[in-house]
């Protein structure tokens, strides 16, 4: 768990929120893994790091933003909420907000 992980698995303890697994694997046999996910909550929660979208990264170009809505569509009609967020959101707290509201089902 890189540094980014790290932050937010202290962040989830501190909140009393369960702490995320990293690189959780779904939808087999497809290879597609969630930066983190909570999948004993109900419903499954999955936080996927956008990185590069101001550098045009992987997710901000066409063929990687293409791949990336089939596996966030699939996961959807799978049940699970999909967050997104920057490392900057998880380095500020946003995304632990958003995920807080997602487990426990705050709109």
């Amino acid at each position: 768990m890189g540094k980014t992980g790290l932050n937010l698995a202290i962040q989830c303890r501190l909140a009393a929120l369960p702490e995320p697994t990293a690189e959780y694997r779904f939808a087999p046999p497809r290879r597609w893994r969630f930066d983190y996910a909570w999948p004993k909550v109900e419903p499954p929660v999955a936080l996927e790091v956008e990185g590069g979208v101001f550098v045009a990264g992987r997710h901000s170009r066409g063929a990687g933003m293409i791949n990336d809505m089939e596996k966030y569509n699939t996961a959807t009609l799978a049940g699970w909420k999909v967050l997104r967020v920057t490392p900057k959101q998880i380095a500020d707290g946003s995304a632990l907000t958003l995920v807080e509201q997602a487990i426990k089902g705050i709109v």
